[in-house]
């Protein structure tokens, strides 16, 4: 039994592929179907129901699976063990949301640069979903999303903060009274907001809908930073989160409004898969982020 065959056999249940395991291994899929094959000969059992195009782990093979992560992780902890004092010079790919990428994580990237500026770091920018499916196809080594709460037995969580969505506004911007407001009071006014699917976009439509009201927006852009400079320099009204408006409302560049009837409150949280080798770069990162937060 090599270690190979065992990275292999995770590869090809997270996929349930061997052809894309194969791909995402750099392997051909004869090498992945080989070295399946002798493990199941070595086992003396049956680890891979072949259903049409798709590989599925047999009982025998969801028992076994626990013990190669666990054999993996123990030869991990051994690598780390004798060379836990070695400065760190992998490679580390965060997945995040471009909101996040713009506004929480260059402080972050640059203390890490200053403290491991060997390590090799990527950054994919995605939606919640997208992201995720990145992680769960080994992808990317960790997410860092903001959404409502998520959990999965698949996944380990790092953390989860708090994070306040609030309704800003140009700051010349007429409401005909200094607040607090309700929803119904802003309608009538250009609503720039991102597009339908995302998060708190997604729950304000709720509302909305719970008050049979539709909302047809005067601009939707995934693009955080460009609605930003539209209310900087244009009349109108957002929903986003208050860590990306928080510089520019200091400024006096933008307006924070006053809700009484819509409060939202999103959650920064980072995660990477259970069958995900958690490496020292990885254990490097999620410290420095659970830390206060890092100006930018």
């Amino acid at each position: 039994m090599e270690v190979r065959q065992l990275n292999t056999l995770i590869r090809a249940a997270q996929f349930q592929s061997f052809s894309k395991a194969a791909e995402s291994l750099g392997y051909s899929q004869s090498a992945v179907t080989v070295q399946i094959k002798a493990l199941e000969e070595e086992l003396g059992v049956r680890l891979f129901d072949r259903m049409n195009k798709r590989v599925l782990l047999t009982v025998d093979g969801q028992r076994f699976l626990e013990y190669a992560n666990s054999i993996l992780d123990t030869i991990q902890s051994a690598r780390q063990a004798l060379n836990e004092n070695a400065e760190l010079g992998g490679s580390l790919h965060i997945g995040t949301l471009e909101s996040l990428c713009f506004f929480r994580l260059p402080g972050l990237i640059r203390q890490f640069r200053l403290e491991h500026p060997k390590v090799g770091l990527r950054v994919t920018t995605g939606s919640p979903e997208e992201l995720i499916e990145k992680m769960e196809q080994g992808e990317v080594d960790l997410i860092c999303i903001l959404d409502e709460p998520r959990y999965s037995n698949n996944w380990h969580k790092c953390n989860e903060v708090p994070e306040e969505v609030v309704f800003v506004a140009t700051p010349n911007i007429d409401l005909g009274h200094p607040g607090p407001y309700r929803v119904a009071e802003l309608l009538d006014k250009p609503f720039f907001l991102t597009e339908r699917n995302a998060n708190y976009r997604r729950t304000f439509d709720k509302f909305l809908a719970s008050h049979q009201v539709e909302l047809t927006p005067s601009l939707e852009i995934s693009d955080t930073a460009f609605i930003i400079k539209m209310l900087e320099h244009s009349s109108g009204i957002s929903l986003l989160p208050r860590f990306a408006v928080a510089e520019s409302a200091a400024k006096g560049q933008l307006r924070i409004l006053e809700v009484s009837d819509f409060q939202l409150t999103m959650y920064r949280q980072m995660f990477y898969h259970k069958d995900k080798c958690c490496t020292r770069e990885m254990k490097a990162f999620i410290q420095l982020a659970d830390g206060p937060d890092i100006p930018l």
